[in-house]
Formats: structure tokens, C-alpha cells, sequence
């Protein structure tokens, strides 16, 4: 099993849960952080702290946030990895909770 970062996360990119990765299976892109699920070890250290929370154990997975699963597989292999925090993007708290956000994913 893996963790996943959903919708929630992109346009914000809160990075709290970064630091906590014993294994360092998170991966950044322009607006949107990434799990890579054959790196993640099941440890459930990074889903508490997501402040947005966009972390998700795959069973967990609500069924419209179904294909974050594949795309956070996908995107884990050309991301580079990110071990540290860093600020969120600017308006994060003005996304934060906004539905139908997928269509500003960056790839």
C-alpha cells in the first residue's frame, strides 16, 4: 500500500509532510507534490501533517480522487525528489479547499 497526495494539494503545495518521510518518497513539481508508491513504506507519518489534508492512505482514496493514485505514480518518475520544507505558493490559503482543481495540475 501507498499514500497519495490528492486535488487539495495543487495550487498550494504545503510541504509539512515532507520532512517527516523517513524514506524521502516525495517528489515536487510546479504546484503540487507528489508520493512515489513504490518508494512509500507505509509509515502514515506524512498524512497528519498536511494541513489541507490532501494525504490519503490508497484504501482510503475517496472515489472521485481515484486517479491521483496513478498520477502521483506517473509524476514520481520525472519529479525530482524534495526532503525539506519550504514556504507554500502564495495563495495557497486561497485555494486551499476549492474543488475541480486538477485542470491546473503543471505538469
Amino acid at each position: 500500500m501507498t499514500f497519495v497526495v490528492t486535488e487539495d494539494c495543487i495550487q498550494c503545495k504545503y510541504t509539512d509532510c515532507v520532512e517527516v518521510c523517513p524514506v524521502d518518497c516525495f517528489h515536487e513539481g510546479p504546484n503540487f507534490l507528489v508520493i512515489d508508491p513504490e518508494e512509500c513504506i507505509d509509515c502514515t507519518l506524512c498524512e497528519p501533517e498536511c494541513p489541507i489534508e490532501a494525504i490519503y492512505a490508497e484504501e482510503d482514496l475517496p472515489p472521485d480522487q481515484q486517479q491521483f493514485l496513478e498520477i502521483n505514480a506517473e509524476l514520481a518518475k520525472v519529479w525530482p525528489v524534495i526532503t525539506s520544507k519550504k514556504d507554500p505558493l502564495p495563495d495557497a490559503d486561497e485555494w486551499a479547499g476549492k474543488p475541480g482543481k486538477l485542470k491546473y495540475l503543471q505538469r
